[in-house]
């Protein structure tokens, strides 16, 4: 069980290291959230729903780049 915690804790901390606010606070929420409902695994969950919902911002940040670009006259 200990190795269990030190791994968390070890892949946590490089997660919260590198990860950007946006998205990651969003979705480390609702992964927890579901991870718990999923079988008491509300730390794993918060972890993939970091990463999810920061690739997600990403994305919509990406597609709003191009939208504004493609309405922008030059």
């Amino acid at each position: 069980m200990k190795k269990v915690i030190c791994v968390v804790v070890a892949l946590m901390s490089v997660v919260v290291g590198n990860a950007q606010a946006a998205g990651c606070l969003k979705g480390a929420a609702v992964g927890a959230v579901a991870g718990h409902v999923a079988g008491h695994h509300a730390v794993a969950g918060a972890i993939v729903g970091c990463a999810v919902g920061h690739h997600m911002a990403k994305e919509q940040k990406r597609k709003d780049a191009e939208e504004r670009a493609a309405t922008q006259v030059h």
